[in-house]
C-alpha cells in the first residue's frame, strides 16, 4: 500500500517541498550520499516566478513537514545566477532536514547587501576556511570548492564535505536521469523512493513496507497560476524488486475505471496490462514467491479501484467473461436483482486480494455484480448499489468536471492512473500521513482541485505525469472570468500589453516593473524571461519583423536608448542605441507600403531621427531639426495612395509632411494641444486641444473645429469611423453618452476585434474596467476590478477574447471573456 499512496501522493508533496534554487552543470558530486530528494534548477527566474504565483503552493506552505524545509531555504533568497546548480534535502537527525546546494562560482552569486540584521564570519575546519552568514537569524554556511561554490544550513553537513577530499561517487540510475533532463523546464525534481522519504511525513506502521515503487525518479517541474505538473521517467532495473516492473514487458491501455466510477466517486486507481501471464509472472518476482498462473484471470487487463464514501470497490476489466463468470456463479451463497443487474454474495472474501496483491490489499470481496464485461467486487452490498443506479443513469466520474481537466493533460493509456478530488486526497492523508499533515490537508480548501498520477510503462522505465490542477469550469455565455493573476518582484511601471508569439501565433504578455526589469509572461502565465533594462520604456512596445522572415521582435524607445529585442529577449544588433542627454518621446514605426521596409523614428526634443532595418540613419529624410519640441510620438497615416508624416510641436503647431520631411499640408492654426494623440477619422487629421475643441484637417488642408465643452484633462481615441470621448465619468461613444460611477478614469481605448469594436476605460480611483460596444452598451459582467487602461485580444485563438490590465501595484490580472 505504501507504493501506491507515494505515487498518488506524489503531486502533493514533491513541489511543495521546493522552495527556490539555482545554476548549472553536473554538480552532483559535491553532494553526500543519500539525499531524500535532489533539485536541478536550470532557470532561477522561471522557477521562482511560477513557486510564487502558484495557488496550490501557496496553500501548502504552512504544512507542518513542508514549512521547515521552507524556511531554511529562505537563506538562499540572495541567491541570483542564470547558471544551472542542484540543492539537495538531508535528514539530520529525526524529521529534521537541511540542505546543500551546488552552484558555480559567479560574481555576485550570493548578494546579501540588502539585509540589514546580519553578521558573516570565517570559521576554519581542518585547515579549511568556510563563510558563515547569519541573515535576520537564519545561518548560512558557504565553502568554495574549485570553481564552485557550496551553501548549506548545516554546519555537520558542510564539515562531512570538507572530510571528503575526493567528489562523491554518483549513483549511475541519478546520473543518468540528470544528464536527459530537460534544459525547456525550470526545474527538475530527482527521489528515490528506495531511499528516505520522510518528508513525505508518511505515518509510521509497524508492518513491513513494500517493496519500493521505483529506483530514482525523474520529474521536470512545470507550474502556472492555477497548475503543478510534474513530468519525467522511473527507473527499475530488472534485477530490482520495484513496483513499476510489475508492468514490465507489458503494454499500457485505456483506462476503463472513471466510466463505471460514480459521480461523487472520491478517486479511481487504475492498472492495465495487455498479457496477464507477463504480469503474474512479474508478480511472483515482485512477491519472492512460485506459483503457478491461475487461469481463471486470464482475460483480466485492468485492475480498478474505486474508492467511494471512503470504502474500496474493486473492479476487474476483462475481454471475455464467461469462466469467470462460471467460476463466481458456483461459489455465490445468495443473489438479489437491483435495478436489472444481479448482485451476488461470495463465499471467498479473498479471491480478489490473493489474486492481485500488491495491486489490491486490505480488501474482502464479500459481493459481486458483471457490468458489461466487468465484474466489480465490494465490501458492502450499498456500494454495488450505488455503483449501478449511477451506472444506468450515465452519472459516472469520467463525466466529472474535474476529471475531465485531468484528462486533458493525460495520456489516452496508461499502466498506472490516479485522479482524485479533494474528499479522496483526505482520505488517503488520514490512512497513511501523519497526523499532524492530515490536519494540514483537512484544514485547508482543496475543493476546487483535482490530483492525478500517471505512469506508462515502457522498455523498462515508466513515463511519469504528476498533477494538481485548479478544476477548469463549464465554460458559461457571456461570463467574465479571472484567467490568472501574476505577482512581480516589485510594482508595476508599465500598462501590461500583448504581444504576439510568432511560433505559437498565440498572444503574450510585456510588462515592465519599477526596476526597470522587462517581463515576457506566456498564455498560461508563467514568467518566460526577464530583461534588466537601463530605463523605464516610453509609450507601448510595437513588434517588427526587421528580417522578413515571420520572426518577430519587440521595438521601443527608453529614457535615452532605442532598443530592439529579439524572441528570447536578447538585443537584436545594432538596435541598441544610445542618446546622450535622454529625455526620449515613444517610438514611432512607419511601414509605408506595408513591405517590412521600417522606419524608425526617434524624436529628442527638437530633433528627430529615422533609421531603417540596419540600424542606419535616412538620409533621405530632411525633417531631422523642429523649431520647436515635438511632443509624444509622430503618426504616419496613408490616405488613398499619400503617406501622411504628423508631429505634434510645442509651440501649438501640427506638422503633416512627406515621406521625405517637406511639408505637404501646412496647418496655419496654433492648436494648444490635449494629452491626447493626433488619430486619422473621417479621412481628417484629428486632434482636440485643451478647451475640448476637435480640430480637423481635411487632405486639403481645409481646417474644422467642434467645440465638445471638455475638460482639459479629457480623454480621446478615434478610428476612421468612431470617435470617443472621455470627460470626467461622461463616457461618449459615436454621440451617444453613458455616465459612469464618479471617479478618476483613463483615456478610453478602441479595439477591433473578429468585426466587433469594443471600447475600454478604467475608473483608476476606484479600480473599476468598463467595456463597452459601438452602440455604447456595456459588455455583460463588465465592470471588473483592475487599476489600468486595458489590453483586448484573442489570446489563445478560441475567439474569445482575453483582456489584460494592471491588478494590484505589483501584479497583473487576466480575464477571459465568453
Amino acid at each position: 500500500m505504501r507504493s501506491k499512496v507515494l505515487f498518488c501522493l506524489l503531486p502533493i508533496f514533491i513541489a511543495s517541498c521546493t522552495k527556490e534554487v539555482k545554476t548549472k552543470d553536473s554538480l552532483l558530486e559535491h553532494l553526500p550520499p543519500n539525499p531524500s530528494l535532489v533539485l536541478k534548477i536550470t532557470n532561477l527566474t522561471n522557477f521562482k516566478s511560477e513557486l510564487k504565483n502558484n495557488s496550490n503552493l501557496k496553500s501548502i506552505e504552512g504544512f507542518s513537514n513542508i514549512k521547515e524545509v521552507a524556511d531554511k531555504i529562505q537563506g538562499l533568497e540572495h541567491l541570483t545566477t542564470d547558471k544551472t546548480c542542484v540543492l539537495a534535502l538531508y535528514e539530520v537527525g529525526k524529521d529534521n532536514h537541511d540542505y546543500i546546494m551546488a552552484a558555480k562560482k559567479g560574481s555576485d552569486l550570493f548578494n546579501i547587501d540588502s539585509v540589514a540584521n546580519k553578521t558573516v564570519e570565517t570559521l576554519t575546519y581542518e585547515g579549511t576556511n568556510m563563510t558563515k552568514y547569519n541573515l535576520d537569524g537564519l545561518e548560512v554556511y558557504s565553502l568554495q570548492k574549485n570553481n564552485d561554490i557550496l551553501l548549506s544550513s548545516s554546519m555537520m553537513l558542510m564539515e562531512n564535505l570538507i572530510r571528503v577530499s575526493e567528489n562523491t561517487p554518483v549513483d549511475p540510475t541519478l546520473e543518468k536521469l540528470y544528464q536527459a533532463s530537460s534544459l525547456d523546464k525550470s526545474a527538475t525534481i530527482f527521489i528515490n523512493p528506495s531511499g528516505n522519504t520522510s518528508w513525505l511525513a508518511l505515518k509510521e506502521q509497524d508492518e513491513t513496507m513494500d517493496n519500493p515503487f521505483s529506483s530514482w525518479i525523474s520529474l521536470d517541474f512545470t507550474a502556472n497560476s492555477d497548475e503543478v505538473n510534474l513530468n519525467g521517467v522511473a527507473m527499475a532495473p530488472d534485477s530490482t524488486k520495484n513496483f513499476i516492473n510489475l508492468f514490465k514487458g507489458t503494454s499500457p491501455l485505456a483506462n476503463k475505471t472513471p466510466s463505471y466510477a460514480p459521480l461523487n466517486a472520491q478517486a479511481i486507481l487504475s492498472y492495465t496490462f495487455d498479457d496477464y501471464q507477463v504480469f503474474t509472472k512479474n508478480q511472483n518476482t515482485y512477491l519472492d514467491r512460485v506459483k503457478k498462473t491461475d487461469s481463471l484471470f486470464n482475460t483480466i487487463e485492468e485492475v480498478g479501484i474505486i474508492y467511494l464514501n471512503n470504502e474500496k470497490v474493486v473492479l476487474l476489466k476483462s475481454y471475455g467473461t464467461e469462466s469467470l463468470y462460471d467460476y463466481l456463479d458456483s461459489r455465490k451463497t445468495a443473489s438479489q436483482d437491483y435495478q436489472g443487474s444481479e448482485i451476488i454474495e461470495l463465499e471467498d472474501p479473498n479471491i480478489v486480494e490473493e489474486g492481485f496483491t500488491p495491486l489490491v490489499k486490505n480488501f474482502e470481496s464479500n459481493f459481486c455484480t458483471i457490468m458489461e464485461n466487468s465484474f466489480i467486487f465490494s465490501e458492502g452490498k450499498e456500494a454495488l448499489q450505488t455503483i449501478i443506479s449511477n451506472h444506468k443513469s450515465a452519472s459516472s466520474f469520467d463525466g466529472d468536471q474535474g476529471f475531465k481537466t485531468a484528462k486533458a493533460s493525460l495520456a489516452n493509456e496508461s499502466s498506472m492512473l490516479f485522479v482524485s478530488n479533494a474528499s479522496g486526497i483526505d482520505f488517503f492523508a488520514q490512512q497513511e500521513l501523519s497526523p499532524e499533515v492530515f490536519e494540514n490537508i483537512k484544514d485547508n480548501d482543496f475543493k476546487e482541485q483535482i490530483f492525478a498520477s500517471q505512469m506508462v510503462m515502457d522498455n523498462g522505465f515508466g513515463h511519469f505525469n504528476l498533477l494538481v490542477s485548479k478544476i477548469e469550469k463549464n465554460k458559461e455565455r457571456n461570463t467574465v472570468s479571472p484567467l490568472f493573476t501574476l505577482e512581480l518582484n516589485t510594482d508595476l511601471a508599465t500598462d501590461p500589453q500583448f504581444v504576439k508569439n510568432h511560433r505559437t501565433k498565440q498572444q503574450e504578455i510585456v510588462v515592465q516593473d519599477q526596476n526597470n526589469v522587462l517581463y515576457l509572461i506566456s498564455t498560461d502565465g508563467k514568467v518566460l524571461w526577464t530583461k534588466q533594462l537601463d530605463g523605464r520604456i516610453q509609450g507601448g512596445i510595437q513588434q517588427v519583423d526587421i528580417y522578413k522572415n515571420g520572426k518577430l521582435q519587440l521595438a521601443f524607445t527608453t529614457n535615452d536608448q532605442f532598443l530592439i529585442l529579439d524572441r528570447n529577449g536578447d538585443e537584436v544588433p545594432p538596435f541598441k542605441i544610445d542618446f546622450e542627454g535622454g529625455n526620449l518621446n515613444p517610438l514611432a514605426i512607419f511601414d509605408y507600403d506595408g513591405s517590412r521596409n521600417y522606419r524608425f523614428v526617434i524624436t529628442q526634443g527638437q530633433k528627430v531621427y529615422m533609421y531603417n532595418n540596419q540600424g542606419k540613419i535616412v538620409r533621405g529624410f530632411t525633417f531631422t531639426d523642429a523649431p520647436s519640441n515635438i511632443l509624444d510620438a509622430p503618426k504616419h497615416f496613408r490616405v488613398g495612395n499619400k503617406d501622411y508624416l504628423v508631429f505634434k510641436q510645442d509651440n501649438g503647431t501640427l506638422r503633416i509632411l512627406h515621406r521625405v520631411g517637406s511639408d505637404r499640408i501646412k496647418v496655419p492654426e496654433k492648436i494648444d494641444f490635449s494629452n491626447n494623440e493626433v488619430f486619422l477619422y473621417k479621412n481628417k487629421f484629428s486632434v482636440t486641444n485643451k478647451t475640448g475643441v476637435l480640430h480637423q484637417i481635411d487632405t486639403n488642408g481645409k481646417l474644422t473645429a467642434t467645440n465638445f465643452n471638455l475638460n482639459p484633462d479629457h480623454g480621446f481615441y478615434a478610428t476612421s469611423n468612431t470617435l470617443v470621448f472621455m470627460d470626467d465619468n461622461v463616457l461618449s461613444i459615436k454621440g451617444r453618452k453613458v455616465e459612469l460611477e464618479l471617479g478618476v478614469y483613463s483615456k478610453p481605448k478602441i479595439f477591433y476585434i473578429y468585426d466587433k469594436i469594443y471600447v475600454g476605460v478604467t475608473d483608476i480611483q476606484n479600480h473599476q474596467i468598463y467595456l463597452y460596444d459601438s452602440q455604447a452598451e456595456p459588455i455583460p459582467n463588465f465592470p471588473v476590478f483592475g487599476s489600468s487602461l486595458i489590453d483586448l485580444t484573442d489570446m489563445d485563438n478560441d475567439r474569445r477574447l482575453e483582456l489584460v490590465a494592471k491588478d494590484q501595484d505589483n501584479s497583473l490580472i487576466v480575464y477571459k471573456i465568453n
